[in-house]
Formats: C-alpha cells, structure tokens, sequence
C-alpha cells in the first residue's frame, strides 16, 4: 500500500519545518532579537543556507516594499542581498522583524509563501503570528504614501 502525499500535505510540511527552524533561531538567538543578533543569525549557515548582506537601498524595492531579497548571481551560493529601505537605517530595532521575514525567501525560494514567512518569523521572534503580523502592519503603516524614488 503506498501512501499519496498531497500538495496541502507539502504546505503543511514545510509550514512545520519553518516554525521548527524560527524557534531554533528564538532559543538561540531570542528573546530580545535586535541589530547584533541578526548580524549573528545572518553568518549562521544553521539558520540562513545561503550568504546574506543587507542593503540599505530603495533601488532594489517594489513601490511600497520595505524589504526583498535579491540573489547576487545565478546560483543561490552566489548569496543575496537584503534590499531595507533605508529610512529605516534610522529605526534598526525594526529591521530584524522585516529580515526574518525575507529569510524564508533565501531558505526556500518560491515554494515559500507569506504564510510559511509569518510563521517563521513569529516563532524566531517568539510571538505569535498576529502579535507579529501586527509588528509588520505597523512597520508598513509608516511606508503608506511613501514613495521608494
């Protein structure tokens, strides 16, 4: 008898193994993850798989983003760049909330979705995922009418 693995069966694995890694990254990392830590959590090959910077620049961002990765190269070894924008070089204490956010991203590529992001991040966090999704509404809620020129 063989045993039919759906795709909502892959979501949800992969919704499982990305909570699994946020709370590796809370109880290594945690609880008060700032600008250091994610300086840490960044170098770590055990939380990012794949060579990350952050780029504070708005040449790298859709209208209206605050964050995105971009790869460097054709191969994801060749590493990412974080694209933040950069009115928020001013407000560093925010930034590692919209970076977890972007790992999911650079770990898993297309086949993470927005959920598997809120997930990960709230567990890196150490939040639930309103009290996180909040902490990002809030952080977009600056950027309404902004432009990104």
């Amino acid at each position: 008898m063989s045993i039919q693995l759906t795709a909502e069966d892959a979501r949800q694995s992969l919704n499982a193994h990305v909570a699994a890694k946020g709370a590796e990254i809370h109880e290594k990392y945690g609880p008060d993850l700032g600008w250091k830590e994610l300086q840490l959590i960044l170098s770590d090959p055990e939380c990012v798989r794949y060579p990350c910077e952050i780029v504070f620049s708005a040449s790298g961002l859709e209208p209206g983003e605050m964050a995105h990765p971009a790869a460097k190269g054709t191969k994801p070894e060749e590493g990412f760049a974080i694209y933040v924008h950069p009115l928020l070089m001013t407000q560093l204490a925010q930034v590692p909330a919209l970076v977890i956010y972007q790992l999911v991203l650079v770990n898993y590529g297309v086949f993470a979705s927005p959920d598997d992001a809120e997930t990960y991040g709230a567990a890196a966090l150490g939040l639930t995922k309103e009290e996180y999704y909040q902490k990002l509404c809030e952080a977009a809620d600056q950027f309404s009418g902004c432009s990104n020129l």
